[in-house]
């Protein structure tokens, strides 16, 4: 989540085709279909497609005029190439606006999920720039990762992979080496500033105006393809399709009773998501929106143990964070806004929203 003071986060294709060709008597189908992996730490060279094996060929007599051919079934959607499996758990996705406001706002709940077992796929839409440039948002994504260490109580190197979706638009997946159930992904896309007004350093591109239409379209902050509205709330569908959640935790959206005050990122990224997942059968019943800045006008509800874990883990993220970094407990808690944000959260459901 961006600074007060100095407000302060890209993917593979598989595609699948299908050429049918009958002739009189024979039938013969080709299937192609390629997969590609690539592997922070130590990137890992792409792996290259190559075709699967074509199957045998057999024929068969031509319908009669009195016989009804059965129908060809519908080719099988496209798997994304950020599809990651949940062997013998469920999955939670967490999609948020900037690194940090997944330990700030919905924590206990992410670190539960990990301890229970779960697999957890983290979006951040955002780099968390502030305008500052790719060193300050690789030590915030560094901070994401050792964060993450902490709450699956284990160190470890994390592989990165270089995706493109399907949409088209390109992130960035770490993974543990030793720990496929977590995967932390990156767009990188330019942080629109507490005032809603961008930054400099980033031609005041915001989230806000391309959910608006004043901007067509938003350049990561690495350099990357631009990317647009459409594609960006495709790409959302895409990751939901790939991860198939049975929860997903998120941003209060644009129009809630809760929104008013909140970093102008946070209510586009929520906007988004609702707008794009909550007709999904599958997905919609279990998003949860998770109150923001204006938390702090709600009672504390953490504290004790629950509360001394969450505060650590935010902790050693910010050593990594040189806008916000706190060296203990009590002075994370003593942080202007931060200190209360961190003893509240609070998740709402759609019901909950209470949208104006």
């Amino acid at each position: 989540m961006p600074r007060t003071a100095s407000p302060p986060r890209r993917p593979l294709r598989v595609q699948a085709g299908l050429i049918a060709a009958i002739a009189i008597a024979a039938l013969v189908v080709t299937a192609v279909a390629g997969v590609f992996a690539f592997a922070l730490l130590r990137p890992e060279p792409a792996a290259t497609s190559s075709p699967a094996p074509a199957p045998e060929t057999t024929s068969s007599p031509a319908p009669s005029p009195s016989t009804s051919a059965t129908p060809t079934p519908p080719p099988a959607p496209p798997i994304s190439p950020a599809a990651q499996g949940c062997e013998g758990s469920s999955t939670l996705m967490t999609i948020w606006a900037h690194p940090d406001d997944d330990i700030i706002f919905a924590n206990p709940t992410i670190s539960d999920a990990i301890a229970a077992g779960r697999c957890v796929r983290t979006v951040f839409v955002t780099a968390g720039d502030a305008g500052k440039g790719m060193d300050y948002v690789r030590a915030r994504e560094l901070g994401i990762l050792r964060a993450y260490n902490a709450m699956r109580g284990k160190d470890g190197e994390w592989d990165a992979t270089e995706i493109a979706l399907g949409t088209g638009v390109h992130l960035r997946r770490l993974t543990p080496r030793d720990d496929a159930r977590l995967s932390v992904l990156y767009l990188r896309l330019p942080d629109g500033n507490i005032t809603g007004a961008g930054f400099d350093a980033t031609a005041h591109a915001t989230l806000s105006k391309l959910y608006d239409g004043t901007e067509a379209s938003l350049a990561p902050v690495d350099g990357g393809a631009a990317v647009t509205r459409d594609q960006l709330a495709a790409s959302i569908r895409e990751l939901a399709s790939a991860f198939a959640p049975q929860s997903t935790l998120t941003h209060i959206p644009r129009g809630s009773a809760f929104a008013p005050g909140d970093h102008p990122d946070h209510s586009a990224v929520g906007t988004l998501v609702r707008d794009t997942l909550t007709s999904d059968a599958a997905v919609g019943p279990g998003i949860r929106y998770f109150v923001g800045y204006p938390s702090e006008d709600l009672p504390r509800n953490l504290d004790g143990a629950v509360l001394d874990t969450k505060v650590d883990t935010y902790r050693i993220y910010t050593q990594q964070d040189q806008v916000i970094r706190c060296a203990d407990r009590d002075a994370c808690l003593k942080t202007r806004k931060f200190g209360e944000w961190l003893q509240r959260s609070y998740p709402k459901t759609e019901a909950e929203l209470q949208m104006g």
